[in-house]
Order: structure tokens, then sequence, then C-alpha cells
């Protein structure tokens, strides 16, 4: 499996990231889906990265500055059909990194309380986010869950 900065063009990862949109809008009302459509991601604030095997797209995930010392995770999403395979570990893991070269002490994320979030959350949790507030605009919301890192805290130098 690799990493790669991807920049939307490839039909697969239009592909993945629509998937990505119908479920989100299928497990939420229409005001509490964040997830962002290609447009949305295209900018240049935010950077997107995909995981490849053998020519396979197994899933992707954004980083969205908020701040020069925050940033927001975006846009995770591992292909249905390449599941359990490691891709939202690598990519998460990724995502960290390079905020961490970027100096960001905060990164941040908003996921889904519905039960098919579950591995997310778990996922985030086995990464040291935590539970935290709305951030960024985001208001409390009954479909929404925040979560958060703190870069710069010492129990997770040297994980990442």
């Amino acid at each position: 499996m690799h990493i790669e900065t991807d920049d939307l063009s490839r039909p697969a990862v239009a592909g993945l990231l629509r998937e990505h949109l119908r479920h989100m809008q299928s497990l939420s009302p229409p005001e509490s889906v964040h997830a962002l459509d290609l447009d949305a991601l295209n900018t240049q604030s935010r950077s997107l990265w995909t995981a490849w095997d053998n020519g396979l797209l197994l899933g992707c995930g954004a980083l969205k500055e908020l701040s020069p010392t925050h940033g927001e995770i975006k846009s995770m999403r591992t292909s249905d059909r390449w599941r359990r395979r490691g891709a939202a570990q690598a990519i998460l893991g990724h995502i960290i990194m390079v905020a961490k070269q970027r100096n960001y002490e905060l990164l941040s994320l908003e996921t889904g309380n519905h039960p098919d979030f579950a591995a997310a959350r778990h996922l985030y949790l086995k990464n040291h986010f935590i539970y935290s507030e709305p951030f960024a605009g985001y208001t409390h919301d009954p479909h929404s869950v925040f979560m958060s890192l703190r870069l710069d805290d010492s129990s997770i130098q040297g994980l990442y």
C-alpha cells in the first residue's frame, strides 16, 4: 500500500468521494451532512491523499487548514470493497504526520454518531483523539460527534 497526494482528477477518486457523500446523506439529515463535494475539496486550503494497492484505490482523506495552528480532517473514506486492510490507519497516520510538519498544534474532526460511524470513532480514539466541543463554526448537533488531537501533547510524541 502507498499513499499519494491527489488532485481529484482520477475517475476512481471522484467515484469514491461521490460514494462517501451519498453514504453520509443516507445516514444524516441534510443540515447535518458536513462531507465535502468535489468542488469544495478542490481548493488550496485542503490537501487530499489517497491510498492505493496494486492500482486499486483503497481510501482517501483530506486535511483542511483552519488556521496556522489548527487543521481539520475531512473526507476520510475507505472503499466499501477494501475495508479492514489498514488503509484508514495509513491515511490517518499520514495526515497526522503532515499536520505535525505544518506545525499545527491541534487537529480536529467532525464525524457522525450513527452506529455506522462506530468504526471511525474507534479509529480516532485508538489514535489518541478525544471527544471535544464543536469548532470552526460547527454547532452542537445530535447527529455529530466532534473529536480533537493535541499535536503538542507529549503522550503522542514519537507515535506518528
